[in-house]
C-alpha cells in the first residue's frame, strides 16, 4: 500500500486552513446575498421607503409657497399629485395664483417626522402621517409658525408615488 507522505510544515498546513475557511466565507457571504436579493420582505421595505421618501417630499411641496414664484410653486404641486387632488389643483390654478399674487405671502414647510400608515404594495396605495412647521409670512408683520399634522393617501403611477389626497390629522383626544 502506498504511504502520503505529509510535511510537517506548519505554513502549509495554515494556507490550506486559510484557503478552506476563505472559500467557506465565500460561499456563506454569496448565499447570504442572495438569500437578502430574493427575500419579499426586503422588496416591502424598499417600498415602504420609495413611499415615506415620497409622501414626505410631497407634503412639503403643497404646504410650501412663494408669490414671487407662485407658477413654479403650483407646478411642483401638480407635479406632486395624482387623480383627483391633482384635477382639483389643475382646475383651480388659477384662482390660486390670483389669491397667493394678492395675499403676498409666503409658506416654507420644513418636515419634522413621518411614518407609513399602511402600504399595499401589489395595488399602488399607500398612507402617510407627516409632521410638519409651516412658516407663513405676510408683507408685514412677524411670521406665524404653525406646526400640524397631514395626512395623505398615495398612488404608485409610472413616475413613482404621487399623493392622491391630503388632509390634516385629527388632533386631540376625540373620546367623549
Amino acid at each position: 500500500m502506498a504511504r502520503v507522505r505529509t510535511t510537517g510544515n506548519p505554513l502549509v498546513v495554515a494556507a490550506v486552513v486559510l484557503t478552506v475557511a476563505a472559500a467557506g466565507a465565500a460561499g456563506w457571504g454569496g448565499w447570504s446575498r442572495y438569500d437578502a436579493a430574493h427575500d419579499d420582505s426586503a422588496a416591502y421595505a424598499e417600498a415602504r421607503d420609495d413611499a415615506l421618501a415620497a409622501g414626505k417630499q410631497a407634503v412639503q411641496n403643497m404646504n410650501t409657497l412663494d408669490h414671487a414664484r407662485v407658477e413654479e410653486g403650483l407646478d411642483s404641486w401638480e407635479e406632486s399629485t395624482t387623480g383627483e387632488l391633482h384635477e382639483q389643483l389643475v382646475d383651480g390654478r388659477d384662482a390660486f395664483v390670483e389669491q397667493i399674487e394678492s395675499a403676498r405671502t409666503v409658506s416654507t414647510a420644513r418636515i419634522l417626522s413621518g411614518a407609513v400608515t399602511e402600504l399595499d404594495d401589489r395595488a399602488g396605495r399607500a398612507g402617510v402621517m407627516v409632521a410638519l412647521r409651516v412658516t407663513v409670512t405676510a408683507p408685514e408683520g412677524k411670521p406665524a409658525v404653525k406646526e400640524s399634522r397631514m395626512l395623505g393617501q398615495l398612488t404608485r403611477t409610472s413616475q413613482g408615488w404621487k399623493l392622491s389626497a391630503l388632509g390634516q390629522a385629527p388632533v386631540g383626544n376625540t373620546a367623549g
